[in-house]
């Protein structure tokens, strides 16, 4: 009895780890000889192992899938990679059927499934929903306005739905000629595809060439989507096919799989099985089909070109191919259109110097983000632009708004942003509808500045300069963290290089002196204009304002807290609506380290990771004189500096800047 239970429970072993092995699964068919697929609809399996799929009948669908489910449960089995050969037959030359597509499905069968434009998975009566599980490539011949086809000739990745998530016009890249080349999916001529799922970049590529020519180093497509989000645990892998009012005939010659990780097998193009011949078929069409087909032809043509014409209008976008070279996620104008609800008023979250921002919401993945549209030229320089762009997508810092990628179109580029749920810093300095920020939060907001500008002067690969450090610039999370935007326009040079300009770019009242006579940016005028951030943030005014008791009407806000120095009561600098809710060292210590940052010389001022240290207690800010900013020679001496820690990044340092001059008036 003891061994038949032992025997039984190795059993029960044995089949349990058979069934969750499924994340690894893999296979590799050459020809479909004994496959064993679950087959319906018009889908036929010839003797020499040639899977047809649909024939020359019309309002056909077919559906083709492997009988072995797939286990999406584990991490690893997200990442798949799938390759199959296909052949279309139209029953007229360059007038097609419709497509075909590989589907990963909960089920194999679809019994609403209508054929035609819908796949024979869904129909005109069902609503697309995340619940349907449903990754898709898809193989399309016909353009369809409904479905937003970008023509009767692409390769589509469609996530629960028939309108593509991310689609392409059929074609490959040639290695050995080095430049893309078309093709016809309705050629009648074999082709494979290449479909490669990264569970951990969460990239989808899709590659397609002839089937004698091998993979290509290029994708045709990709799409970042998370899959996780998307298939079930147990998912089935296949294909589906429909023809129209019009027919074709489909196949599939062979298919290799592979989950967990690892690359699809190569199929054997030797072991292939044969095609028919093109055009050997025994039915013709009889002259009221022919005289149908070239009706429905002509009308399916004209409303294409109009619709192309419009959708080229409204969607155009500007590619070349040495974009390509800088890996910085590009953004299609459709998808941004569509996040923005087409840049409607109500979507509108502030404009810069530069451009209008707008919120958008992404659909895949779901994700909220800020969209710029910034005016441009389409002159030489652009090439170097998205270059600096690319690389300002590289950074990473907690107090930095993240740039995510970029989109080109007509007169304008497109900059997508991580989006900031409680807007800029400002408005919580000036808005009477916004609650009052506590000097806690204040302070927080100064250090997380400071650093971001440590990071951007020292800590990256190279120098990047902001230039236009102020409180309409800094956004704040959920969280209420500060994070520096508007840095992905700022300019930035290597390491101990020197280049001038004779660009002024700013904000009047945050500009340092020096900047305005020689118009040379450096970490030190960055320097100034923050220390002018500190002191508008500590006291609640702008940088140019009207102080009670001054005779002049408006004045520098430096001018002023430097008044109070002198005459003993820089406490008397804080934000009125503190009241005395304050502490009293960081306040009088946040007002001198402005003060310091805003030394008229730039010598006389500190670097970022000086002002790091002071904020953070490791130094004692040096005591401070009261300066004159008009004087050739100000009492301030250089000397109250030699004590402080020299950072290898303290040096002065310029950037260039190739845009329009523009400056722009503070609050």
């Amino acid at each position: 009895m003891a061994f038949k239970i032992i025997l039984l429970l190795i059993v029960l072993h044995t089949l349990t780890h058979i069934i969750f092995a499924q994340d690894s699964i893999e296979f590799i068919y050459n020809g479909f000889k004994d496959s064993n697929f679950h087959l319906d609809g018009a889908a036929t399996l010839h003797s020499n192992g040639l899977l047809q799929l649909t024939n020359y009948s019309k309002q056909l669908t077919a559906h083709a899938f492997h009988p072995i489910p797939l286990n999406f449960t584990s991490s690893s089995s997200h990442s798949f990679s799938t390759s199959f050969a296909f052949a279309m037959y139209p029953e007229i030359q360059a007038i097609s059927g419709h497509g075909i597509v590989f589907v990963l499905s909960p089920t194999m069968n679809f019994p609403n499934g209508v054929a035609g434009k819908y796949f024979g998975l869904f129909n005109s009566s069902l609503d697309f929903l995340p619940s349907d599980n449903i990754f898709a490539v898809e193989l399309d011949t016909i353009e369809d306005i409904d479905f937003y086809d970008i023509d009767s000739n692409h390769v589509g990745i469609n996530i629960n739905s028939l309108i593509s998530n991310a689609s392409a016009p059929a074609g490959y890249f040639s290695d050995t000629e080095n430049q893309n080349k078309s093709v016809s999916l309705i050629s009648a001529r074999p082709m494979q595809i290449w479909i490669d799922y990264n569970g951990t970049t969460m990239l989808v590529h899709v590659t397609m060439a002839p089937l004698n020519i091998p993979k290509p180093s290029r994708p045709l497509l990709s799409l970042q989507v998370n899959l996780s989000d998307i298939v079930s645990d147990t998912m089935y892998a296949g294909f589906a096919s429909s023809t129209g009012s019009v027919a074709s005939s489909h196949y599939l010659l062979g298919w290799s799989f592979a989950q967990g990780g690892r690359e699809a097998q190569n199929l054997d193009i030797s072991n292939l099985p044969r095609l028919p011949r093109y055009g050997n078929r025994s039915r013709k069409l009889s002259v009221g089909s022919m005289v149908l087909v070239i009706v429905i032809s002509v009308v399916v043509f004209i409303i294409g070109v109009v619709f192309y014409i419009i959708r080229r209008k409204k969607y155009e976008e500007v590619v070349e191919d040495w974009e390509q070279e800088y890996h910085l996620q590009r953004f299609s104008f459709k998808d941004l259109y569509n996040a923005t609800k087409g840049f409607k008023d109500k979507e509108f979250l502030g404009a810069g110097g530069f451009g209008k921002v707008y919120k958008g919401v992404l659909s895949s993945p779901k994700l909220e983000v800020a969209v710029k549209r910034v005016s441009h030229g389409s002159g030489q320089g652009m090439r170097e632009f998205i270059a600096e762009i690319a690389c300002m997508g590289r950074l990473r810092h907690r107090n930095l708004v993240q740039l995510l990628g970029y989109c080109r179109r007509k007169g304008e580029l497109i900059l997508v942003y991580d989006y900031m749920p409680n807007g800029s810093l400002d408005k919580y300095l000036y808005d009477s509808d916004k609650p009052n920020l506590s000097w806690n939060a204040r302070f927080k907001v100064i250090r997380g500045v400071a650093s971001a500008l440590v990071y951007l002067h020292e800590e990256w690969e190279q120098v990047i300069i902001h230039r236009d450090v102020k409180a309409s610039n800094i956004l704040l999370d959920v969280d209420m963290n500060a994070r520096l935007g508007d840095f992905g326009l700022a300019r930035l040079y290597d390491h101990g290089t020197n280049p001038q300009t004779t660009h002024v770019v700013g904000t009047v009242g945050y500009l340092a002196p020096e900047l305005t006579r020689k118009g040379k940016a450096t970490t030190s005028t960055d320097v100034f204009s923050f220390g002018v951030f500190v002191l508008e943030v500590a006291c609640g005014k702008s940088p140019i304002s009207t102080f009670q008791g001054s005779s002049n009407g408006e004045m520098y806000l430096v001018d002023w807290v430097n008044e109070c120095l002198k005459k003993g009561v820089l406490l008397e600098a804080s934000d009125p609506k503190l009241g005395r809710d304050y502490d009293a060292d960081e306040m009088e210590l946040v007002l001198k380290l402005g003060l310091l940052c805003c030394h008229p010389k730039p010598e006389g001022r500190p670097n970022m990771r000086q002002v790091m240290q002071f904020l953070n207690g490791h130094s004692i800010l040096p005591e401070m004189l009261p300066f004159d900013a008009k004087a050739a020679n100000t009492t301030f001496s250089n000397q109250n500096l030699s004590s402080f820690p020299i950072s290898s990044a303290g040096t002065s340092a310029y950037a260039s800047y190739s845009s329009d001059s523009i400056l722009k008036v503070g609050r």
